[in-house]
């Protein structure tokens, strides 16, 4: 005990007199904020508080359900542990929501009570350890975005039980604690009441200050961006070029803004389904207005005497239709979902027309099939925008991730190829329930998709949950379209009577489908790519009036490619082994925005354990990554390449081949014979023991010799002092 008194006056030195006296960083008052560009949050000191303490106190004016979403699991191993907690919040302008009420009254360690009466507007966080109370007071509530992005000044300080500043802290909570009402569902119902009545005049008020400004659509930062980067490529006079942009970030209405600026007298857009046609027949005429006539050309629409038509690939594509436009009928085609630009259909559109501008839109440019669109468009990109950035400028809706462990039915662990009983017995549907139950939604109301591994599956489980009082339809690729749109509008249906809480599905909801009210995912398939699961968790990340985030919840059994799913989650296609491991350890810190990552025990067992097992250097997945960079690239791609891109880890193809040379060799003939037999053998040397350098000392010397022919010890200590301010 005395040593750490001893710790802590040398912290307060350090802390209060200066800046230099040397004591532990663990006791050091700290300034809590959110910096998104050096990947700080509160929430991941708030992490580490509640996962050393033996008790907790939090008081905080505002809960929202967001905020106890980034906290769920944590919660969960609190109370596991027995750690027990007290929490005040308050009604202070009906902020906080019933919902997270509810969702904070499920834990038994949890004494939850509410302030009623008064401004109480307080935010102060306690956590008892051993002879250590750790205190934070500041501005943050207990809400996603204070805990994550907000602009937010926190004070965090170490003190022992007996000092002044904690018997204050303790005495004013337990003050306050005491008078608060204690929070039941009878309570709750009360309260939202009040809240809906709240929220209603808000949106009244809101509606009456939307009629006084009028709404004029306008591109946002990024496609601005985007806008500027396509005008620069026709006045380079390029007349093709390929947008990559996440599911949900406005891709088409980015495209009807380029339209818009192009003023073609003649405009097609081509896509895969009816009702995405109309969709963007509705996007483009919110950005247009009744300047240009439009119309569908599409099973029996024939509008094709309109100024702008959007038809689908099945009906333009026919021979007897294509004859019905001349070649240069159309100014500015646009094809959406082009990653499948590579199919006949698609190229009978392509070799027909000649615009004056093609655009071609995807989310996912990647192909396994070896078919190279990029050459489709000339290797001419005309932006991208990857999941990662979209949530950063916040385009997109916030997702909550958890990772939980599959159940084992009878003993047995459910695997790739388990038995179907096992994946659909009582046991397993219960436990996914159970889950999704405590989980939850962002508002209570449950609007729900479930991938599945097979057809059976789906609908197996969907008649599981409707026998337990749910309302889910399964879907399949033998669905017909109608049964699909029935299900989409009763999915988004406000009606308590016809609307749907789930629907069941095996992979035909992995694009092209826009459900903006989606709030809850549910995987029930092992992870077998990380461009599927990407595709599958865009499907609830539209935002949408009153969504708040969206609900992940990946049932994760013993398979061999769960190293996929922080490779899909985290944005990262480098597969070093490394860099994944990182980005587990790291969890929620790195994501941006108010998005988070939560795995159980077990299921981040299984995933560290499936990283190290996986080959990451299988012939078949080099072969395809470099095949995808050059198409990219329009050439050869220099192991530069793949870091720039973000591609795989070009260490992975000097793994396999002892050199990235002599793997290029396998796959262009053009090198043969370009180096002989010593050189080849002195590049191998060079690339596993020289380049594959693991200190930044070794590449800053390796460099200099490069420059300087030779070089000094004395030399490469200055340079390092110099430019990188440390000595070696």
């Amino acid at each position: 005990m005395d040593e750490i008194n001893q710790d802590l006056v040398y912290s307060l030195k350090t802390g209060f007199i200066n800046k230099l006296i040397n004591s532990k960083r663990e006791y050091l008052p700290q300034l809590l904020i959110n910096d998104r560009k050096e990947g700080i949050k509160f929430l991941t000191t708030l992490y580490k508080e509640l996962n050393s303490c033996s008790e907790f106190w939090l008081s905080v004016a505002f809960v929202t359900t967001s905020g106890v979403a980034t906290l769920m699991n944590t919660l969960i191993d609190l109370e596991e542990k027995g750690i027990q907690g007290k929490i005040l919040v308050s009604t202070y302008l009906y902020f906080t929501q019933p919902e997270a009420l509810k969702r904070l009254l499920k834990f038994k360690n949890i004494e939850l009570r509410i302030v009623v009466d008064g401004d109480f507007h307080s935010k102060g966080y306690l956590f008892k350890k051993d002879h250590i109370i750790d205190l934070i007071i500041g501005s943050s509530n207990l809400t996603a975005s204070a805990l994550c992005t907000n602009k937010e000044w926190n004070l965090k300080v170490s003190a022992t039980p007996k000092s002044y500043i904690i018997a204050c802290v303790v005495g004013e909570f337990s003050n306050e604690f005491e008078k608060a009402t204690q929070v039941d569902l009878n309570f709750i119902n009360k309260y939202e009441i009040a809240y809906k009545r709240q929220l209603e005049y808000n949106k009244l008020i809101g509606e009456q200050v939307g009629l006084i400004n009028d709404t004029v659509i306008k591109p946002n930062s990024m496609q601005i961006e985007a806008l500027e980067n396509i005008k620069r490529i026709r006045t380079e006079g390029k007349k093709k070029a390929l947008l990559i942009s996440a599911t949900g970030t406005g891709k088409t209405y980015l495209s009807a803004f380029d339209v818009k600026r192009f003023n073609p007298i003649k405009f097609l857009f081509v896509v895969h389904r009816l009702t995405i046609a109309e969709a963007a027949l509705k996007t483009y005429k919110a950005v247009f207005g009744v300047s240009k006539t439009m119309g569908l050309f599409s099973g029996s629409y024939r509008e094709r005497d309109k100024d702008f038509i959007f038809s689908t690939i099945q009906t333009i594509s026919k021979d007897e239709n294509l004859k019905l436009f001349p070649k240069d009928h159309f100014d500015y085609i646009v094809i959406d979902e082009s990653h499948r630009a590579g199919a006949e259909s698609y190229q009978k559109i392509l070799n027909h027309f000649n615009p004056k501008f093609l655009l071609g839109m995807t989310a996912t440019p990647e192909r396994t099939d070896g078919v190279d669109i990029f050459k489709l468009y000339e290797h001419t990109i005309a932006y991208e925008i990857r999941l990662h950035r979209a949530l950063e400028e916040d385009m997109l809706s916030p997702f909550h991730y958890y990772g939980v462990t599959d159940i084992s039915v009878d003993g047995k662990v459910l695997e790739e190829k388990s038995d179907f009983n096992l994946l659909t017995s009582s046991e397993r549907i219960n436990r996914i329930i159970e889950k999704a139950n405590l989980y939850g939604c962002d508002n209570g109301k449950l609007r729900g998709l479930i991938f599945c591994s097979s057809v059976d599956e789906c609908k197996e489980l969907s008649q599981g949950f409707n026998h337990r009082g749910y309302k889910t339809v399964s879907l399949t690729g033998d669905s017909l379209e109608q049964e699909r749109t029935d299900a989409i509008n009763r999915l988004e249906s406000d009606s308590p009577i016809d609307s749907l809480d789930y629907i069941f599905t095996r992979d035909i909801f992995n694009e092209g489908i826009d459900i903006p009210k989606v709030n809850q995912v549910i995987m029930l398939r092992p992870t077998q790519s990380a461009i599927v699961f990407v595709q599958q968790l865009g499907r609830g990340l539209r935002k949408a009036e009153n969504k708040n985030y969206l609900t992940v919840i990946d049932f994760i059994g013993n398979y061999n490619n769960n190293y996929l799913v922080p490779i899909a989650l985290y944005g990262d296609t480098t597969y070093n082994k490394d860099v994944l491991r990182k980005y587990m350890a790291n969890g929620s810190s790195i994501m941006p925005g108010t998005s988070t990552i939560n795995f159980d025990r077990i299921s981040q067992k299984r995933i560290f354990e499936s990283i190290d097992s996986a080959k990451m250097y299988l012939k078949k997945d080099l072969v395809n990554d470099y095949l995808l960079l050059k198409f990219k690239l329009g050439r050869i791609p220099m192991m530069i390449d793949f870091i720039e891109h973000g591609s795989r880890d070009a260490q992975l193809y000097v793994n396999y081949s002892k050199s990235y040379f002599n793997f290029v060799l396998t796959q262009e003939e053009i090198f043969e014979n370009q180096i002989d037999p010593n050189e080849k053998k002195l590049l191998e040397l060079f690339s596993n023991e020289i380049n594959n350098s693991k200190r930044i000392e070794e590449s800053i010397i390796l460099r200099m010799l490069i420059e300087m022919k030779s070089l000094s010890i004395e030399e490469v200590k200055a340079k390092i002092r110099n430019e990188y301010y440390y000595e070696t």
